[in-house]
């Protein structure tokens, strides 16, 4: 069973890069279900096809889905939220607004997991390939899983004492209904879904980018907040990238052949800028690279001639990348965090902060860092680099008297 996710920033041609990965995986013979997390779908659009809340036959071997997450909250949640709402409302809030209340901070996200995760076990598909929202609710999704079961435990007793209250009073009302079994039912799901979303042989994240400042960014802050949290991250996709832009794959990006129209030629020497940093920023990450195409790329027929560019021979499925792109663990009151750099000889190593940025520089070699909060609130005090390694500490912050 392979699972893979892919996210980034809207617009970036995310739902065609998984619609693609897709259709070769079920060209390829594997039973492949591509699923929609996003609320604004646009699956079907690719697909050029009618899509629902069951999965739909697109192709041999392969389905489409487009999750209802309201019908999921309902199957999940609807009773306890009933429970809670009730409970909010003899308290004097207003019906509307219990309702809305009654609902953990994160379901939608935990219940589009945990309706991926039912396709998977249930065995019926291969793969599973899943179009996710865009980054900041996608992070938001995948980070839930732990500070959703934190937030249970306070609602079931840990700290909220109204709703152990209100759970009392329910049973001796309806003794044949324990108004936390559901409740009970869906953290036990949220753990074993915590087991499959860090394991690298069964999950896999992709961030899709184009070759643009503002998305190279959010990209670089997603696969941060990924490995932050232990989601293996295996491959970075590098999507609409103008003709004439070339790379060595090794962070040196030109225009081997210029526009003759001006306006096009200032976008390829951009597009050959954010290219190089990309393949230094993301290394060690794989980079599956797509050009513009001259036409809407709609239906199977154009999704497999994308594939084939993306791909070539190469099966989507396979894991693409084992390993940390960058860690960040405890040394004493110290962070430190590690990351890999690529072909960059041993030299003095310079740092330079500016809020949640780290600009690092070792000889001709450059990368900008996006840190997670909790080193953006600390000041980087020094680095080494040993073994291709880089290793960047970060001491607790100093509070002036």
């Amino acid at each position: 069973m392979r699972i893979i996710l892919y996210l980034g920033k809207g617009g970036v041609g995310k739902t065609t890069v998984a619609a693609a990965t897709a259709l070769r995986s079920a060209q390829l013979g594997y039973k492949t279900l591509v699923v929609s997390t996003d609320i604004a779908h646009s699956l079907a659009d690719s697909f050029d096809v009618a899509l629902g809340a069951e999965p739909t036959p697109v192709a041999e071997n392969l389905f489409a889905q487009e999750i209802n997450v309201l019908a999921e909250i309902r199957e999940h949640w609807g009773e306890m939220q009933g429970y809670v709402g009730s409970m909010l409302r003899r308290q004097g809030m207003s019906k509307a607004m219990a309702e809305e209340m009654a609902i953990i901070p994160g379901m939608e996200e935990v219940v589009s997991l945990l309706h991926i995760n039912r396709q998977a076990q249930a065995g019926h598909y291969d793969r599973v390939i899943v179009d996710a929202a865009p980054t900041g609710e996608t992070i938001r999704l995948l980070t839930v899983p732990e500070s959703f079961q934190w937030y249970v435990g306070r609602m079931t007793g840990l700290g909220d004492v109204t709703l152990r209250m209100a759970g009392g009073l329910l049973r001796r009302m309806m003794p044949d209904k324990d108004p936390l079994t559901g409740l009970n039912n869906l953290v036990a799901g949220v753990k074993e879904l915590q087991k499959v979303l860090i394991d690298p042989q069964i999950t896999s994240y992709r961030v899709v980018l184009n070759p643009e400042k503002m998305v190279v960014k959010e990209g670089a802050r997603a696969v941060t907040y990924l490995s932050l949290f232990g989601y293996p991250v295996d491959g970075v996709v590098v999507n609409r990238v103008l003709p004439g832009v070339e790379s060595d794959g090794q962070g040196e990006a030109w225009v081997a052949e210029p526009s003759q129209d001006p306006y096009l030629h200032r976008l390829q020497e951009i597009q050959a800028r954010y290219l190089g940093e990309i393949e230094r920023d993301f290394y060690p990450l794989p980079i599956l690279r797509s050009g513009w195409f001259d036409v809407e790329m709609v239906g199977v027929a154009r999704l497999d001639e994308l594939a084939a560019r993306l791909f070539g021979e190469r099966d989507p499925g396979e894991v693409m990348f084992v390993g940390q792109t960058q860690t960040v663990v405890e040394e004493g009151n110290d962070f430190v965090l590690s990351l890999p750099l690529p072909h960059v000889e041993l030299d003095k190593v310079k740092l330079k902060k500016r809020g949640d940025e780290l600009y690092v520089t070792i000889g001709n070699f450059k990368r900008e860092l996006l840190l997670p909060a909790v080193l953006a609130q600390r000041e980087a005090s020094g680095a080494v680099f040993v073994n291709g390694t880089l290793k960047v500490r970060f001491p607790p912050s100093t509070v002036p008297t």
